[in-house]
Protein backbone atom coordinates (compact mmCIF):
# COMPACT_ATOMS: atom_id res chain seq x y z
CA UNK A 1 0.00 0.00 0.00
CA UNK A 2 1.45 3.34 -1.01
CA UNK A 3 1.42 5.78 1.90
CA UNK A 4 2.52 9.38 1.86
CA UNK A 5 5.55 10.13 4.02
CA UNK A 6 4.93 12.69 6.76
CA UNK A 7 7.77 14.18 8.86
CA UNK A 8 7.52 14.38 12.62
CA UNK A 9 9.21 13.99 16.01
CA UNK A 10 9.02 11.93 19.17
CA UNK A 11 9.03 12.77 22.86
CA UNK A 12 12.79 12.19 23.13
CA UNK A 13 13.43 14.98 20.61
CA UNK A 14 14.31 12.68 17.70
CA UNK A 15 13.22 13.82 14.25
CA UNK A 16 11.95 11.63 11.41
CA UNK A 17 11.64 12.41 7.72
CA UNK A 18 8.75 9.96 7.52
CA UNK A 19 6.40 8.34 10.01
CA UNK A 20 6.99 5.10 8.09
CA UNK A 21 10.43 4.96 9.73
CA UNK A 22 8.65 4.09 12.98
CA UNK A 23 7.58 0.65 11.75
CA UNK A 24 9.09 0.03 8.30
CA UNK A 25 10.23 -3.52 9.09
CA UNK A 26 8.85 -6.40 11.13
CA UNK A 27 11.33 -5.90 13.99
CA UNK A 28 10.32 -2.26 14.43
CA UNK A 29 6.64 -3.13 14.15
CA UNK A 30 6.95 -5.88 16.77
CA UNK A 31 8.82 -3.51 19.08
CA UNK A 32 6.18 -0.82 18.51
CA UNK A 33 3.34 -3.01 19.77
CA UNK A 34 5.42 -4.59 22.54
CA UNK A 35 6.01 -1.19 24.14
CA UNK A 36 2.30 -0.39 24.07
CA UNK A 37 1.38 -3.70 25.69
CA UNK A 38 3.99 -3.19 28.42
CA UNK A 39 2.69 0.31 29.10
CA UNK A 40 -0.92 -0.79 29.58
CA UNK A 41 0.07 -3.78 31.66
CA UNK A 42 1.46 -1.31 34.20
CA UNK A 43 -1.55 1.04 34.38
CA UNK A 44 -4.12 0.96 37.17
CA UNK A 45 -7.59 -0.23 36.24
CA UNK A 46 -9.07 3.14 37.23
CA UNK A 47 -10.21 6.28 35.43
CA UNK A 48 -6.96 7.93 36.47
CA UNK A 49 -5.00 4.99 35.07
CA UNK A 50 -6.73 4.79 31.71
CA UNK A 51 -6.62 8.57 31.24
CA UNK A 52 -2.92 8.82 31.85
CA UNK A 53 -3.17 10.78 35.09
CA UNK A 54 -5.74 13.29 33.78
CA UNK A 55 -9.03 12.08 35.33
CA UNK A 56 -10.41 15.62 35.19
CA UNK A 57 -10.72 15.27 31.41
CA UNK A 58 -13.28 12.46 31.67
CA UNK A 59 -16.42 14.56 32.17
CA UNK A 60 -15.73 17.14 29.41
CA UNK A 61 -14.74 14.27 27.14
CA UNK A 62 -17.99 12.41 27.69
CA UNK A 63 -20.05 15.59 27.45
CA UNK A 64 -18.55 16.58 24.08
CA UNK A 65 -18.82 13.03 22.75
CA UNK A 66 -22.53 13.06 23.60
CA UNK A 67 -22.94 16.40 21.86
CA UNK A 68 -21.18 15.11 18.75
CA UNK A 69 -23.26 11.95 18.70
CA UNK A 70 -26.44 14.00 18.90
CA UNK A 71 -25.25 16.26 16.09
CA UNK A 72 -24.60 13.29 13.83
CA UNK A 73 -27.57 11.06 14.56
CA UNK A 74 -31.20 11.73 13.76
CA UNK A 75 -32.84 13.20 16.89
CA UNK A 76 -36.09 11.38 16.07
CA UNK A 77 -34.54 7.94 16.58
CA UNK A 78 -35.89 6.40 19.83
CA UNK A 79 -33.29 4.73 22.08
CA UNK A 80 -34.82 1.30 21.45
CA UNK A 81 -34.03 1.65 17.74
CA UNK A 82 -30.46 2.85 18.11
CA UNK A 83 -29.11 -0.65 17.79
CA UNK A 84 -25.75 -2.10 18.74
CA UNK A 85 -22.50 -0.20 19.23
CA UNK A 86 -18.97 -1.56 19.53
CA UNK A 87 -16.61 0.16 22.00
CA UNK A 88 -13.06 -0.30 20.65
CA UNK A 89 -10.17 -0.15 23.09
CA UNK A 90 -12.80 -0.11 25.80
CA UNK A 91 -10.42 -0.38 28.75
CA UNK A 92 -12.40 -0.45 32.00
CA UNK A 93 -15.58 0.56 30.19
CA UNK A 94 -15.44 4.29 30.97
CA UNK A 95 -16.98 5.32 27.63
CA UNK A 96 -19.46 2.45 27.69
CA UNK A 97 -20.70 3.43 31.14
CA UNK A 98 -20.58 7.18 30.65
CA UNK A 99 -21.97 7.40 27.11
CA UNK A 100 -22.66 4.39 24.91
CA UNK A 101 -25.02 2.36 27.11
CA UNK A 102 -27.22 5.44 27.43
CA UNK A 103 -27.30 6.13 23.69
CA UNK A 104 -27.62 2.62 22.21
CA UNK A 105 -29.73 -0.43 22.82
CA UNK A 106 -26.75 -2.75 23.25
CA UNK A 107 -22.98 -2.46 23.66
CA UNK A 108 -20.09 -4.81 22.89
CA UNK A 109 -16.61 -4.10 24.25
CA UNK A 110 -13.30 -5.09 22.66
CA UNK A 111 -10.09 -4.52 24.61
CA UNK A 112 -6.53 -5.87 24.18
CA UNK A 113 -5.69 -5.94 27.90
CA UNK A 114 -7.45 -8.83 29.66
CA UNK A 115 -7.02 -7.25 33.11
CA UNK A 116 -8.71 -4.00 32.11
CA UNK A 117 -11.48 -5.89 30.34
CA UNK A 118 -12.13 -7.98 33.44
CA UNK A 119 -12.39 -4.75 35.46
CA UNK A 120 -15.01 -3.56 32.97
CA UNK A 121 -16.91 -6.82 33.33
CA UNK A 122 -16.91 -6.48 37.13
CA UNK A 123 -17.96 -2.81 37.12
CA UNK A 124 -20.69 -2.90 34.46
CA UNK A 125 -23.76 -4.81 35.57
CA UNK A 126 -26.27 -3.93 32.89
CA UNK A 127 -28.23 -6.13 30.51
CA UNK A 128 -27.45 -3.70 27.67
CA UNK A 129 -23.80 -4.78 27.74
CA UNK A 130 -23.46 -8.01 25.83
CA UNK A 131 -20.00 -9.10 24.69
CA UNK A 132 -16.63 -8.59 26.39
CA UNK A 133 -14.04 -9.41 23.72
CA UNK A 134 -10.33 -9.72 24.54
CA UNK A 135 -8.47 -8.94 21.31
CA UNK A 136 -5.98 -6.51 19.84
CA UNK A 137 -7.51 -4.26 17.19
CA UNK A 138 -4.94 -5.25 14.58
CA UNK A 139 -6.29 -8.81 14.84
CA UNK A 140 -9.93 -8.16 15.66
CA UNK A 141 -12.61 -9.14 13.15
CA UNK A 142 -16.03 -7.57 13.84
CA UNK A 143 -19.05 -9.73 13.16
CA UNK A 144 -20.33 -8.81 9.71
CA UNK A 145 -23.35 -6.50 9.67
CA UNK A 146 -23.75 -6.48 13.47
CA UNK A 147 -23.09 -2.86 14.41
CA UNK A 148 -25.11 0.32 13.95
CA UNK A 149 -22.07 2.21 15.23
CA UNK A 150 -18.44 1.53 16.03
CA UNK A 151 -16.78 3.87 18.52
CA UNK A 152 -12.95 4.00 18.53
CA UNK A 153 -11.43 6.44 21.03
CA UNK A 154 -7.83 6.88 22.16
CA UNK A 155 -6.84 3.53 20.69
CA UNK A 156 -6.16 4.08 16.98
CA UNK A 157 -3.08 6.10 17.92
CA UNK A 158 -1.43 2.77 18.85
CA UNK A 159 -1.91 1.20 15.41
CA UNK A 160 0.54 1.43 12.54
CA UNK A 161 -0.86 3.00 9.38
CA UNK A 162 -1.32 -0.26 7.49
CA UNK A 163 -2.95 -1.96 10.47
CA UNK A 164 -5.23 1.05 10.98
CA UNK A 165 -6.40 1.04 7.37
CA UNK A 166 -7.02 -2.72 7.54
CA UNK A 167 -8.89 -2.37 10.84
CA UNK A 168 -11.18 0.32 9.42
CA UNK A 169 -11.85 -1.78 6.34
CA UNK A 170 -12.90 -4.69 8.58
CA UNK A 171 -15.06 -2.30 10.61
CA UNK A 172 -16.89 -1.31 7.43
CA UNK A 173 -17.95 -4.93 7.01
CA UNK A 174 -19.13 -4.97 10.62
CA UNK A 175 -21.58 -2.10 10.04
CA UNK A 176 -25.24 -2.25 9.22
CA UNK A 177 -26.29 -0.58 5.96
CA UNK A 178 -26.53 2.90 7.51
CA UNK A 179 -23.97 2.32 10.24
CA UNK A 180 -21.28 4.84 11.21
CA UNK A 181 -17.74 4.66 12.55
CA UNK A 182 -16.90 7.26 15.18
CA UNK A 183 -13.23 8.11 15.71
CA UNK A 184 -12.02 10.27 18.60
CA UNK A 185 -8.29 10.79 18.93
CA UNK A 186 -5.54 13.24 19.82
CA UNK A 187 -4.94 15.15 16.59
CA UNK A 188 -2.16 17.64 15.82
CA UNK A 189 -3.86 20.66 14.25
CA UNK A 190 -0.74 22.76 13.77
CA UNK A 191 2.66 21.32 12.97
CA UNK A 192 3.90 17.74 12.66
CA UNK A 193 2.91 14.43 14.20
CA UNK A 194 4.53 13.42 17.48
CA UNK A 195 5.12 10.03 19.11
CA UNK A 196 5.03 9.55 22.87
CA UNK A 197 7.79 7.04 23.54
CA UNK A 198 6.36 6.16 26.95
CA UNK A 199 3.63 4.11 25.27
CA UNK A 200 4.41 4.29 21.52
CA UNK A 201 1.33 6.31 20.65
CA UNK A 202 1.31 8.59 17.62
CA UNK A 203 -0.67 11.82 17.59
CA UNK A 204 -1.32 12.09 13.87
CA UNK A 205 -2.18 15.28 12.04
CA UNK A 206 -5.69 15.95 10.76
CA UNK A 207 -4.44 15.47 7.19
CA UNK A 208 -2.92 12.08 8.07
CA UNK A 209 -6.19 10.79 9.51
CA UNK A 210 -8.18 11.99 6.53
CA UNK A 211 -5.77 10.25 4.17
CA UNK A 212 -6.15 7.04 6.17
CA UNK A 213 -9.94 7.32 6.04
CA UNK A 214 -9.73 7.77 2.27
CA UNK A 215 -7.53 4.70 1.87
CA UNK A 216 -9.96 2.67 3.97
CA UNK A 217 -12.83 3.64 1.66
CA UNK A 218 -14.63 5.82 4.21
CA UNK A 219 -16.37 9.14 3.70
CA UNK A 220 -16.19 11.88 6.32
CA UNK A 221 -19.72 12.84 7.33
CA UNK A 222 -19.02 15.11 10.31
CA UNK A 223 -16.03 16.36 12.30
CA UNK A 224 -15.70 18.40 15.48
CA UNK A 225 -12.90 19.62 17.70
CA UNK A 226 -13.23 18.75 21.38
CA UNK A 227 -14.06 21.86 23.40
CA UNK A 228 -13.06 22.54 27.02
CA UNK A 229 -9.75 20.74 26.67
CA UNK A 230 -6.49 21.56 28.55
CA UNK A 231 -4.28 23.78 26.41
CA UNK A 232 -1.13 21.86 27.39
CA UNK A 233 -2.47 18.60 25.93
CA UNK A 234 -2.62 17.60 22.27
CA UNK A 235 -6.02 18.66 20.83
CA UNK A 236 -8.74 16.08 20.34
CA UNK A 237 -10.99 15.69 17.30
CA UNK A 238 -14.03 13.59 16.55
CA UNK A 239 -14.89 12.17 13.13
CA UNK A 240 -18.05 10.41 11.95
CA UNK A 241 -17.41 8.14 8.96
CA UNK A 242 -19.61 6.18 6.61
CA UNK A 243 -19.01 3.74 3.81
CA UNK A 244 -18.53 5.00 0.29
Amino acid sequence: MEVEAWPGTDSTGASYSSHLDLWNDEEKKTSWYKKTLEHWAAQDATVNGVLGGFPETSEPDLRESRRFLHLVRRPTDPPSQKGIVLDCGAGIGRVTQGLLMHEFGQVDLVEPNARLLEAAREQIRDAKVDRFINSSLEQFQPEEGRYNAIWAQWVLLYLTDDDLVSFLQRCKKGLTRDGLIFVKENVVLEGQWIVDRDDNSISRTDAMYKEIFRKAGLLLQHELKQAHWPSDLVPVKMYALRRE
